[in-house]
This record gives structure tokens, C-alpha cells and sequence, in this order.
């Protein structure tokens, strides 16, 4: 992709470059404004590949950047960089680097002897917990190679991990991220939709034309915030006027505050865990739930045996959860990269039957969607974003430095996204992709957050937390394993079904060495059980027959049939952490 490189400087008349440059949407620009140093705005993805599947066996890094430019043609969006309007009067504009390098974007990096799996969730967290470089395309690529010690890959496998500003997409746009720069086959040969036209390059705008602009905008602007700031006054208003008539429920606010929402650091750790995906629908179809229900109550479980194991279980109430959703199928479209709203549920942690837990977390959820719906605060992080950034970004430095988070009545003790990734295998040049693992954003007063991914019949539940709040994340991942066989065994129990096989597929966690696993030693809550506000309606659907738990396995050999199986234990101590 070397087409001929033209300026347009020539072309610099507002007419002319109406369809050159283009303003960040609202929610796009809230994300820029958010952007504080102990928590920047991007989101990463971790992807695993065997270069055994490519032509030769064998995987050059030229070829990963090869195939990385080839790609790229099809998401012009990577190849601009923002610039700034003098004083953040207005929104930022979108322009295409003339420089632009793809390896600068792209590293190719090692781990160090031995090259464990402890090591590499060492040298992710701290790649995420470095903020992008804002004067350039706001993307990094780095190919890991050194997974020489990581049980359960085969021979030879890289990693690849990705980080992407937020204002470039959101977790749907993020997949289609994914997608677009991955094959559907080891060896597609070429890419008929490649781009081969010549790349158009954009001259920086003036200062003159952008406060040009400016000016434009601000009348328009204005209005829009007048019309906006009337239809959102009669909204909420209708919206407080149906709970009050008890047309729609009401979001709960009682989520009680945990070590969990303290102040965010510029530290990160990383860790996550693989489960199968047919596991996942054995229990919802057994519990009558959502997959993502499911994802949920493991993650509650693991939460509340997580701080019982530090002496922090809330004396009362239950933790709560963001849930984002995809409003593109909910709001009319636009033309903003991010197109996502957030409700709360709560998690029900206070509740210690793993099954009554799921069944009320399934209410929660129906009863946040159902609110989220008709609620004008989904779209709430849009105000970030609607006034001008040199307001926005002095407001957020304010709440950042000053802890405001701590004054809020409700407390979301994490964000929880669920994003849908494809159920056959990817390739990069021509490496299987193996595992995936997303990770999301912190925020101030809320230190950890959880992706749920599935990919070609896995499920990976990957955890990303401020380092100072969760000092030891491979007790967390054993708890997440946990949690899963308890809700596993109850809802299909622990004895029935030896032969199924479904069993065979196994729970893909544990990537270390048996020398170096521990028991956490600690133990689900005790505290009396609980119940939810409203009691889910029982479900006449029956269980169906009773299936073997599914084990996890501690070995993977690239094309056996059979594989062995081994019950995870805890990492070593000093795993996951930015050191």
C-alpha cells in the first residue's frame, strides 16, 4: 500500500474540506475530555496466536506488519490523528496523518526467562497502563513473543496486544476492529478489498479556519443544547413520573461502598479465565437465564469471595455493576464511533445460594434493561462531551484529584461488558488465533473491570484492575474458577451425568506450571443470605437431565483428541501486578 501521496492544500476552502475533516460526535469527543492521567481512555484486547496453521509454519514479524498495513486500508479511521481547536472552544476534528508510520504503531517486544503466563500478564498491565501518545493516531500494536513456559499453548505461539482510545470505538466497534484485521483462513491469498487507491493526505487546518469553524459551531451548538436541554427536562421528568406511577422500576442506589472504590492510580494489573461456552449454556438453559446472566453471577461470586478473602464483605446490601449496551439498535444512529449507554444492576452478593444469586441477578438485569430503556441517564456520559473540552476537562480534573466519586450515594463496585465475538477460528497472517482477552477502562472510584468475551466455544472472563485496590489478581482468577464450578455443580449438579460430553471440553484456565499453584484458603461469605427486593418469578421450564461439571484442564496439546484434566489452584503471589 505505497499509492502516491497528495496534498490538498490546495483544496483548504471550509466547502472543499467539509468531507476532509470530521468533528468528533459527542460521546467520541466525552472520552478525549475524560482522558486523566491515572485513567486514560483506551481499551486493549490480548489475542494469542499458533503459527503453526500459517504457510510454512512459521510467523515473520514483517508479515504481522505486512498484513497489519494491508488491512488497515479498510479502517481509514486508524490513520488520523486528532487536532486540537486553540483554547478547546470546540469539539476536536479528526485529520488524516500525513505521517503516518504503521511501525510506530506496531512493537515487537520479548518476555524474559521463562516466559510464564505471571509474565505476561505483567507486561500487558503495563502496557495498558500507559497512556497514548495523543499527537498520533490513537492506536499501539505490540507483538509479544517469549511464551515459552505457559502450559496449555501449543509449541511457538505469540501474542498480540492491541490498545485502541476509546473515542475510536466501543466494544462493538472494537470487534469489528478485530474482525477487520483478521483472516477467515490461514492463507486468504489477496485481498480483493484491499485498498490500492492512493492515500489522500489532509494538511493541518489553520488556526484561522479552526476558530472559523468554531464560530460556525457555536451557534449550532447552542441550539442543539437548548433543544437537547428541553427534550432531556420533559424526559426526566416523564421518566420520574413513571416510576413514581411504578410503570417502570426503579434504579436501585443502595449499593453499599467496598475497597473496591477508592481512588484509581496510573497502575494496572491483568488476569483472566477461560470457561466453555457450552458449559455457560448448560447453566442458563438449567437456571432459565442470559448468558450474560450467567457472566454475572460468576463474576458476583468471585467478588464476594474476593473480599471476604480480605476481611472487606459490606455489612449490608450487595455490590452493583455498569452494564454498557449497544444503543445502536435502541437510539437512531449517528455518525459517532462510540454508540454505547450504561445501566447499573446489582449483583446480589448479599444472596449466598449460588442459584437463588442467578435468578436475582436475572431479575435485576430484566428490571435495569426495562429502565434503561426509558431512562434519559443511559446517555449520561454525554454531557462530557456536549460542553466545550475546556470545561469538561477541568471539571473531570476536579473530580479526579479531589476523590468527588466518594459523594455519590450509588456505588458501582465495576463495569461488567459483554461483547459477542465470532464462534469460528481467526487468523493472523496465518497464525490460528488460540485465546482472546479484552480490557476495558477504569474510572474515578471504580478500580477494577471485568470483559466477558466468546470466541470459537470459549468464554474468557478477563479482570483489569488498579493495582493498589486488587494486589493480588491470581487469587481473584481462582476465585472467578470457583465461583463458576459452585454455580456449575448447582445448577446441574455435582454427581449426574459422567457421561456427557460436554465434561471433555474442560474450563481453560489455569496457563502455569503445577509447581506454581497455591490455595487462596479463602472461602465464600457466610453472612446470612439474603433476598431480592422483588422475588423472580419462578420459571415452569424444566432443568432437563442433569450434566457432568466440567473440569479444568491443565494441558493442551495442539491436535489430540483426549486431554487431561487438573482443578486450577491459585497463581503465585507476586503475579499479575505492574511492577
Amino acid at each position: 500500500m505505497r499509492g502516491t501521496v497528495y496534498n490538498t492544500s490546495a483544496r483548504d476552502s471550509l466547502a472543499e474540506r467539509k468531507d476532509d475533516m470530521k468533528q468528533l460526535g459527542i460521546l467520541d469527543a466525552a472520552f478525549i475530555n475524560l482522558e486523566q492521567t491515572n485513567t486514560p481512555q483506551h481499551v486493549g484486547g490480548l489475542g494469542i496466536y499458533d503459527p503453526s496453521t500459517a504457510p510454512g509454519g512459521f510467523v515473520r514479524f514483517k508479515d504481522v506488519i505486512a498484513g497489519f498495513e494491508r488491512r488497515l486500508g479498510k479502517l481509514p479511521l486508524f490513520r488520523t490523528r486528532i487536532v486540537e481547536v486553540p483554547g478547546g472552544l470546540d469539539r476536536p476534528y479528526w485529520v488524516k496523518d500525513a505521517n503516518f508510520d504503521v511501525e510506530f504503531h506496531l512493537r515487537h517486544i520479548a518476555l524474559p526467562e521463562p516466559g510464564d503466563w505471571r509474565q505476561l500478564c505483567i507486561q500487558v498491565a503495563r502496557l495498558h497502563s500507559r497512556p497514548l501518545d495523543m499527537s498520533r493516531p490513537l492506536w499501539e500494536a505490540y507483538i509479544i513473543e517469549g511464551l515459552d513456559n505457559i502450559p496449555d499453548l501449543p509449541s511457538g505461539c505469540f501474542a498480540v496486544y492491541t490498545k485502541m482510545h476509546h473515542s475510536l470505538v466501543d466494544g462493538a466497534g472494537g470487534s469489528s476492529f478485530m474482525a477487520a484485521l483478521h483472516d477467515l483462513e490461514p492463507d486468504p491469498g489477496d485481498d480483493e478489498e484491499a485498498d490500492d487507491e492512493p492515500r489522500l493526505v489532509d494538511t493541518d487546518p489553520s488556526v484561522a479556519e479552526l476558530l472559523t469553524r468554531t464560530s460556525l459551531n457555536g451557534v449550532k451548538n447552542t441550539l442543539s443544547l437548548i433543544r437537547g436541554t428541553s427534550r432531556n427536562t420533559l424526559a426526566i421528568g416523564k421518566y420520574a413520573l413513571d416510576i413514581a406511577l411504578d410503570r417502570i422500576p426503579a434504579p436501585d442506589v443502595s449499593a453499599p461502598k467496598t475497597i473496591l472504590n477508592r481512588a484509581v492510580g496510573p497502575h494496572r494489573v491483568f488476569d483472566a479465565a477461560e470457561f466453555p461456552l457450552a458449559a455457560f449454556k448448560d447453566i442458563k438453559n438449567a437456571a432459565a437465564v442470559t448468558l450474560n446472566d450467567v457472566a454475572l453471577g460468576i463474576i458476583g461470586g468471585a467478588l464476594a469471595r474476593y473480599l471476604q478473602s480480605r476481611d472487606a464483605t459490606p455489612e449490608e446490601g450487595s455490590l452493583a455493576a455498569a452494564i454498557p449496551l449497544n444503543m445502536r439498535t435502541r437510539r437512531e444512529m449517528t455518525d459517532d464511533n462510540n454508540q454505547v449507554g450504561s445501566v447499573f444492576a446489582s449483583l446480589h452478593t448479599d444472596i449466598f445460594d449460588p442459584m437463588e444469586r442467578l435468578k436475582a441477578i436475572n431479575h435485576a438485569t430484566t428490571e435495569a434493561k426495562e429502565s434503561g430503556e426509558a431512562s434519559p441517564l443511559v446517555d449520561a456520559i454525554k454531557l462530557a462531551g456536549v460542553l466545550s473540552p475546556m470545561v469538561s476537562r477541568t471539571a473531570a480534573g476536579i473530580w479526579s484529584r479531589n476523590e468527588l466519586s466518594r459523594f455519590i450515594p450509588m456505588n458501582v463496585s465495576t463495569c461488567i461488558s459483554n461483547v459477542p465475538g465470532p464462534d469460528f477460528p481467526l487468523y493472523c497472517a496465518g497464525a490460528r488465533m488460540v485465546d482472546y482477552y479484552g480490557l476495558g477502562v477504569l474510572t474515578p472510584g471504580m478500580g477494577i473491570f471485568h470483559l466477558v468475551f466468546s470466541y470459537a466455544g470459549k468464554v474468557t472472563l478477563s479482570v483489569l484492575a488498579d493495582r493498589d485496590i486488587m494486589p493480588d489478581p491470581e487469587n481473584y482468577h481462582d476465585f472467578l474458577v470457583q465461583s463458576y464450578e459452585e454455580l456449575y455443580a448447582a445448577a446441574l449438579g455435582p454427581q449426574a451425568g459422567a457421561k456427557n460430553k460436554v465434561a471433555s471440553l474442560g474450563a481453560v484456565s489455569p496457563k502455569r506450571d503445577a509447581a506454581d499453584k497455591s490455595d487462596p484458603g479463602a472461602k465464600p461469605a457466610t453472612r446470612k443470605p439474603g433476598k431480592p427486593k422483588a422475588k423472580p418469578k419462578p420459571k415452569s421450564k424444566a432443568r432437563g437431565k442433569q450434566k457432568a461439571r466440567p473440569k479444568v484442564k491443565s494441558k493442551v496439546k495442539s491436535k489430540a483428541k483426549s486431554r487431561a484434566r487438573a482443578r486450577p489452584k491459585a497463581r503465585p503471589k507476586s503475579a499479575g501486578g505492574s511492577r
